[in-house]
């Protein structure tokens, strides 16, 4: 060996020193192969686990092995250290594989005597269960010290029970005594010492809790009680054994630790923490800590972590466990200005090395400067400095300036000024309000609710209140907006988090005080489900995609038990609401185009259509089994024999905000034949009970409301007719027993969940019906039948009329007269022109009724026009919860377009009278 540097190692490590005269051959050997002057890369590291345990058959042969290859390796990684032949990044890397090869031996070691006593642990999903174990801390993100312990998190996938053992236990027995076993094989004390100490504390109700936790019980555990520290930790977690279900647990975490949006609210938190900090440094006098103490390493993590904690939902470059890789982000990111950066980094660095030297003194998990002249001269030597003074010189600048960062991380904001004086917001307010709002907010301040507060609320409450009055008085309506928001204050003031992310967001705020003034629909659907709040903050008012919101729906869906009836309708709902929400921020603020909504809308409900329906077909066949189909084959989840049918605006694709959904369900099961379960009905019986089923979980109304309200009057013989009905008999009702308004229902019908193949045969059934050869007058006469009806019940009285009011929907001129129009041109016409039947929404069936020439160009187009406005207003007015009653002379001109084309298709008796704004 290099004498030099060997007495440089010595010098620096009194337990290189022990280490060197109980293995003095096997450090030779390893000194051999490369003199310690290269990195090990991690194939390498795991090999050194592997060759050493090669011919280990029993523990404490196992446990020997790892502990003099620990021994090995830490010697020549104080060599290293100690002659600065590798840096602190390359360091830990590789001391951070070593702990994750010795946890995976450890873990495979301890496997198998519990499989030959208890069987393979199964889950109830069929598939064997793996012990996940998950890093956190130092080796979380791979950044591990000489002398760490490691911070451990066990888990497992899904519950269920072993099999094949001489005894069964249930799934998370086995996991624990698994992990218990992995424990022991690193953590226990021998004659050879230990491969590494392990902390469990971190886990889920820390001590005295299970030690190992299922995939559903993590997730509930985090969103029902995962506190602001424990994000905290979690944004170093990291999978040390890697498996898709592993992976698919840690995603499952990033929304806890990450929120989708600036998170505000961990400003507060992280102002605690920081505070909490400051007093354990001042109380513990523990200056001399390099970790713990001022300017230490910990205030270095913390900062980055503050700011990947606020902003990293949406900068997911700063979602990376290593410290320095995202210091380097914020630096980009323009969050750190970059002399801060470098000063942090170059302290970091600093600091992990003074730690190793002081670790590997005597191999103890200390960060604490030694008392002692003698270490204290090992140390300086180490180091480089010509003495101790030199030393502490060089580390107390370095952590001054890691002081003066932490000390100006998150300040209270001075709002003074940021917002004018409470005197001079409360004279504007008064002066805009009426008598009635001013009482409002008196009864508001001096009510009972108030008084029930928290004094901790009651504070918050009134730092809020300025800041809402000064968003409200630069709104357009200053007194709607209050008395608006006031409900929505009262019902989330005892969730102070919302009010502190509207104290930080100022966009956040103004931009819920523009929705309120738009739409008093959404304040209400905030107020009675302030969760929504949540999304409300965190959107970026695009409209969402169909495949996002199916991989989401899917997500949430997918960990929760088929049993779990509540839990499945609370998703449902508002997964619908939150997103409905969104579609409307959109329309609000963004200035979306009505298609574009509408066609949001749409995906909305479909997707909740068909993740309901497969809930459905789960619950019905996990207690009966599956049905047959009429092939005779066995059905299954990917072959349910089953589909929704949408009619009206969802079979359109023109949902609006409060439409209610228009439902047939058509099944292709054999209606004799029993399913395969345990208790068996016929197949008749199982589809009726995945209607029924379906029904429930989308119309029960509960604490989150519905999912839609659901009209099923569409199907065959109407509310007398059955439920489901068979494809064979829909097809024979269609063609034999339909009346001709139920054919112009049909136009606006399209399959929208469910079987494939059974979809594909509704559409060619639906195309073979409506392009059937009609006679245009009968046509004609029964269309005209049907919308006299519906004007007479649900269109504007003729005294209404008289004072010039107008229904959007159903007057003439309105929008059913356009929708009509379109049906007429596809019956009467598509016999012909059997393009026509293709689509299902209005504008696609004008603009193909042009190409063919059914209709002019200029005519179609009219159409269309009046339409699209027509519909844009009844979404507006939608959001702003009025009714479609408007006033005739502002749409004189468009429904005399719609009344002429009307006559002129329909009914060439009606005339339109401008005197009236009427067509009679």
């Amino acid at each position: 060996m290099n004498t030099a540097q060997l007495q440089k190692t010595l010098r620096a490590s009194q337990y290189a020193e022990q280490v060197l005269s109980v293995h003095p051959e096997l450090l030779q050997q390893d000194y051999a192969t490369d003199a310690f002057l290269t990195s090990l890369s991690t194939a390498q590291i795991y090999a050194y686990v592997d060759q050493a345990l090669h011919d280990v058959t029993d523990e404490s042969g196992w446990m020997r092995q790892m502990r003099i290859l620990r021994a090995r390796l830490m010697f020549r990684w104080i060599w290293q250290d100690a002659n600065q032949l590798t840096d602190v990044v390359t360091l830990t890397r590789e001391l951070s594989d070593f702990a994750d090869a010795a946890i995976c031996a450890a873990k495979d070691f301890a496997l198998a005597p519990l499989v030959a006593k208890y069987g393979q642990p199964m889950g109830y999903n069929g598939k064997v269960q793996d012990l996940i174990v998950i890093a956190m801390g130092k080796l979380g993100a791979q950044e591990l010290n000489l002398s760490s312990d490691i911070d451990l998190i066990f888990a497992f996938d899904e519950q269920g029970e072993t099999e094949g053992g001489r005894k069964c236990i249930d799934v998370q027995q086995f996991c624990i005594l698994w992990g218990q076993k992995l424990i022991y094989l690193l953590d226990h004390i021998t004659a050879d010492g230990f491969v590494f100490r392990v902390d469990m504390r971190l886990r889920p109700w820390g001590d005295g809790s299970a030690l190992a936790i299922s995939h559903v019980a993590l997730e509930k555990y985090l969103s029902q009680h995962g506190r602001e520290w424990e994000r905290y930790a979690w944004i170093k977690a990291r999978i040390v054994n890697p498996s898709p279900e592993g992976d698919e647990l840690l995603e499952m975490t990033r929304p806890f630790v990450f929120r989708k949006y600036v998170d505000y609210t961990a400003f507060e938190a992280m102002r605690e923490m920081k505070a909490m900090i400051e007093r354990e440094v001042a109380r513990r006098n523990i200056e001399d800590d390099i970790k713990l103490g001022a300017g230490g390493i910990r205030e270095v993590e913390f900062i980055v972590q503050v700011f990947q904690l606020i902003y990293g939902g949406y900068r997911l470059e700063l979602q990376d466990r290593q410290c320095l890789v995202s210091l380097s982000h914020l630096d980009d990111a323009e969050l750190l200005d970059e002399q801060a950066v470098i000063d942090l980094e170059d302290a970091y660095l600093f600091l992990r090395r003074v730690e190793h030297a002081i670790q590997a003194l005597n191999d103890q998990q200390t960060q604490s400067l030694p008392t002692e002249p003698e270490l204290r001269a090992r140390i300086s030597d180490t180091l480089g400095f010509a003495d101790w003074q030199a030393f502490l010189q060089c580390l107390n600048a370095k952590r001054a300036k890691v002081m003066y960062q932490f000390e100006h991380l998150i300040k209270e904001k001075d709002l003074d000024s940021s917002v004018e004086s409470m005197s001079q917001l409360e004279q504007r307010l008064h002066e805009v309000l009426d008598e009635n709002a001013k009482n409002l907010v008196h009864e508001f301040w001096h009510g009972h609710a108030l008084k029930k507060l928290p004094a901790k609320a009651i504070q918050r409450l009134k730092t809020f209140w300025p800041h809402l009055i000064e968003a409200v008085l630069q709104s357009d309506n200053p007194q709607m907006a209050l008395v608006r928001l006031m409900p929505l204050v009262e019902s989330v003031m005892r969730r102070t988090v919302y009010l502190v992310m509207l104290i930080e967001s100022k966009g956040a705020l103004q931009r819920l005080v523009k929705m309120a003034t738009v739409s008093p629909w959404i304040c209400e659907e905030l107020t009675h489900y302030p969760v929504l709040l949540d999304e409300f903050l965190s959107m970026d008012f695009e409209l969402p995609k169909r495949q996002d919101l199916e991989d989401s729906l899917r997500q949430q869906l997918l960990r929760i038990e088929i049993d779990q009836v509540e839990d499945q309708m609370r998703v449902l709902r508002l997964f619908k609401k939150s997103n409905v929400l969104t579609v409307a921020a959109s329309d609000v603020l963004a200035e979306s185009p009505l298609m574009k909504v509408s066609d949001a809308l749409t995906d909305i409900a479909e997707v909740s259509v068909k993740a309901t329906l497969h809930l459905a077909y789960q619950t019905v066949a996990k207690k009966h089994g599956d049905p047959l189909d009429l092939e005779g084959q066995r059905c299954s989840l990917d072959h349910i024999a089953f589909s929704v049918i949408g009619y009206g605006k969802v079979g359109g694709i023109e949902l609006g905000y409060g439409s209610d959904l228009d439902l047939v369900f058509i099944h292709a099961m054999d209606e004799q034949a029993d399913t395969n379960g345990k208790k068996p009905i016929s197949g008749f019986e199982f589809a009726m009970r995945v209607a029924q089923k379906f029904m429930s979980l989308m119309t029960t109304q509960t604490l989150d409301g519905r999912v839609y309200e659901i009209d099923t009057r569409l199907r065959p013989s109407g509310e007398a007719g059955l439920l489901v009905t068979s494809f064979k008999a829909f097809e024979q009702y269609q063609f034999k027993s339909a009346w001709v308004w139920e054919h112009q229902a049909l136009v606006r019908a399209r399959s929208i969940a469910g079987e494939a193949s059974l979809c594909q045969k509704f559409e060619e059934l639906r195309c073979l019906i409506l392009t059937q050869p009609r006679d245009e007058a009968n046509v004609r006469t029964e269309v005209l039948k049907m919308r006299q009806k519906m004007k007479q019940h649900l269109g504007s009285s003729k005294e209404q009329q008289k004072d010039g009011i107008f229904h959007l929907k159903q007057d003439a001129g309105g929008i059913v007269d356009i929708e009509f129009m379109a049906q007429y041109a596809v019956l009467a016409w598509s016999g012909s022109n059997p393009d026509l039947a293709h689509y299902s929404d209005n504008v696609r069936i004008l603009e193909d009724a042009a190409r063919t020439e059914c209709l002019s160009s200029a005519d179609a187009t009219a159409l269309i026009q009046a339409y699209l406005r027509e519909r844009a207003e009844s979404h507006r007015l939608a959001l702003a919860n009025q009714s479609m009653q408007v006033l005739a002379d502002d749409w004189h001109d468009t429904r005399e377009v719609v009344c002429k084309l009307w006559q002129r298709l329909i009914d060439p008796s009606a005339v339109f009278a401008l005197d009236k704004n009427d067509c009679v």
